[in-house]
């Protein structure tokens, strides 16, 4: 079950990567969108 996220952890959340540690931030995640989805060159628009 995962956690619920804090509106009140959203201002340090969303620019933490979380880098070297396992697992993922998911309002980093949300925050990231579909970046890699859009900068995908043999993506068809």
């Amino acid at each position: 079950m995962a956690l619920k996220i804090k509106p009140q952890d959203n201002r340090s959340n969303q620019p933490n990567a979380n880098k070297g540690t396992f697992g993922t931030n998911r309002q980093y995640n949300q925050v990231q969108g579909n970046k890699g989805a859009q900068k995908n060159p043999n993506r068809k628009g």
